[in-house]
């Protein structure tokens, strides 16, 4: 079996408890305890003279790992800039939010180029090897590997939406980028949307043809492909089990004096939506007396890009929204609105989501959204709450069984809540029996094992055609 090397801009510590780690780090572990493969990327140091730097190697539950640091300009230029200044808010959707500039754009070229570099210098003589790069911070490293005449399998995975072609048109040189992308044997996305954005948008570039879901560019056939990315449903149904049990779940649910609760978990962001939740927890509370003193939602949002304004921004904004909430509404024992810029172990996030009544995920944009999947395997088969997913996460392309919302209808969403709340036994169970068939079938083991499949078959293919 050929050796893997799996690139992503950040890896796993090697100081956490890999049962603490997100779908990522499972399927991409599980994929490389199989190969004896190699997980490269940014270690989260910043240096004066990263290039003076090898990178540090160890090993974590059989697999290796090697990881290098950045400088200080290289993270502001590549990460803080390109990466989160101009590609994320563009692939959500959000061009009103891109700051492009060229020197961004040099920065993040350069650092896909060191990236490359590093992962070059891993592959082994024989060059028995396929390398697997992940996301939009690493899109111009396939190419760079190509340029310095790297020719094993190559395949790429976008965790994030693709934006359609009036979009996606915004961005200077998405020409470029999309030749870079076609230095892959196999690109994989999230959804069938995703998928047909891309190929939409590399027809209309005029950059290379379409058959099907095969690019072709410059005589190479780039497959292509929908690999919705998941979880691991036992170990997410044990978390919650436990941490159902622990004193933090026992304090929460005593504090809720009996009353429904209603749990979001999402990282700080402008993508979640969550100005639109509160505003929709508010309508709530304002349209049905019965909830008034009763329920309580639980927004746990830790914080993410701190050195980015717009996030701090959003993050005066939700204390502002949260404070006119409790204020309006809270009694000198109750208090509706409960937002927590604080972190907390899975264990515990999953024991909070098994005794929740309403999982609310309603990202205004997001490639899947795991936390959805997540929510629906914390449950208690017996007494499941309900899933109020928004319609433009990729989640909701997959998840029947939960209630699809307009992230942007406030109105809407709070007469679902309302719904959801209400709900009889029977029909949460109904519908949680059909979320759950749905991640159990695919979970994040297949998810892996599918994308090295098709990866293979790719080269497979490419080789055949050079006889």
């Amino acid at each position: 079996m050929k050796q893997l090397i799996v690139v992503s801009n950040r890896v796993p510590s090697p100081d956490k408890d890999s049962g603490s780690q997100g779908g990522l780090a499972v399927g991409v572990m599980n994929a490389l305890s199989r190969t004896q493969g190699l997980w490269m990327g940014w270690n989260g140091q910043l240096i004066d003279d990263a290039e003076q730097h090898t990178p540090q190697s160890y090993e974590n539950e059989g697999v290796q790992f090697a990881t290098f640091p950045l400088t200080e300009q290289e993270h502001e230029l590549f990460y803080v800039g390109y990466s989160n200044e101009v590609l994320w808010p563009l692939f959500h959707y959000r061009s009103d939010m891109v700051e492009y500039s060229r020197e961004k754009d040099a920065g993040y070229q350069h650092v896909n180029e060191r990236f490359a570099r590093q992962v070059a210098g891993q592959i082994p003589e024989n060059g028995d090897v396929s390398i697997w790069v992940h996301d939009y911070q690493l899109l111009s490293t396939g190419h760079y590997l190509r340029q310095m005449g790297i020719e094993c399998p190559i395949g790429f995975f976008l965790h994030i939406p693709v934006p359609p072609w009036e979009v996606f048109r915004i961005l200077p040189h998405h020409e470029r980028m999309i030749e870079h992308l076609c230095a892959h044997d196999t690109i994989g996305f999230q959804t069938a949307t995703d998928l047909r954005h891309f190929l939409d948008n590399v027809e209309r570039s005029g950059v290379a043809s379409v058959e099907g879901n095969t690019v072709i560019y410059d005589h190479r056939r780039i497959n292509t492909g929908v690999f919705p990315i998941s979880i691991d449903v036992d170990t997410a149904r044990e978390m919650a089990e436990k941490g159902e049990q622990s004193s933090r779940s026992k304090r929460l649910k005593d504090s809720l004096q009996g009353g429904p609760l209603i749990i979001g978990v999402d990282r700080l962001d402008y993508s979640k939506g969550l100005y639109k939740r509160f505003q929709a927890f508010e309508q709530l509370l304002e349209n049905t007396h019965t909830r008034y003193g009763n329920v309580t939602y639980l927004q746990i949002a830790p914080l993410s890009r701190t050195g980015v304004e717009r996030y701090a921004s959003l993050r005066r904004e939700l204390e502002r929204i949260a404070g006119h909430v409790n204020g309006r509404f809270s009694t000198y024992d109750w208090m509706p609105l409960r937002y927590l810029n604080t972190g907390y172990d899975r264990e515990t996030l999953m024991g909070f989501m098994r005794q929740s009544r309403v999982g609310l995920v309603t990202p205004l944009r997001d490639g899947m959204n795991l936390v959805a999947k997540e929510y629906v395997a914390a449950q208690d088969p017996e007494d499941p709450g309900v899933l109020l997913l928004s319609n433009l996460a990729g989640a909701a392309e997959e998840l029947d069984g939960a209630m699809l919302c307009n992230p942007f209808d406030v109105e809407e969403m709070a007469d679902m809540l309302d719904a959801a709340l209400s709900m009889s036994l029977e029909e949460r169970k109904e519908r949680w029996q059909r979320l759950h068939k749905v991640i159990s079938t695919n979970d994040i083991h297949r998810w892996g094992e599918s994308f090295i499949t098709a990866l293979d078959q790719s080269a497979a293919a490419r080789h055949a055609d050079k006889q």
